[in-house]
């Protein structure tokens, strides 16, 4: 777009609800990025995510691509699986203590629907290989699978 590119910063930010506190704010403004700019931008394009997840604090992955002229590029990614699973089971946070304490269980359809939402976003398109990922990722936060 622009020229040189001097950075490329990737990230995980709530859909919809980008500020300029701290760590986002610093680190934008450390690399000469317009914050204002790009909260607006985030913001706008994550907004329907929000809306879509009833308005759970989904972390979404964005890559931003900041130029030598300090303008930007902003590429929004898929939700980040471990909210994804917390969003199916309807609470805030994992387990402190996965091996302990469980936090609840996730099914096989549960976890397709996850797989559809992440699809081409993961490293393999075979949905079974998906599958064992998001399982993978829920028994590291306390979730008990359901085969």
């Amino acid at each position: 777009m622009a020229g040189k590119i001097t950075n490329i910063l990737n990230l995980e930010i709530p859909a919809g609800k980008a500020q300029p506190s701290p760590p986002l704010g610093p680190m934008l403004g450390a690399n000469g990025v317009n914050i204002g700019q790009f909260i607006k931008e985030f913001n706008d394009k994550t907004m329907d995510l929000m809306k879509q997840f009833g308005g759970i604090d989904v972390k979404v992955k964005a890559t931003l691509v900041i130029y030598a002229d300090r303008t930007f590029d902003l590429t929004i990614g898929k939700p980040v699986t471990s909210n994804l699973i917390l969003w199916k089971l309807g609470l805030a946070k994992g387990s402190g203590e996965p091996n302990k304490t469980k936090i609840g269980k996730i099914t096989r359809k549960d976890m397709e629907e996850i797989a559809a939402l992440k699809q081409g976003d993961m490293n393999s398109d075979n949905l079974e290989s998906m599958l064992k990922a998001i399982a993978g990722t829920a028994k590291n936060m306390g979730v008990d699978v359901e085969r």
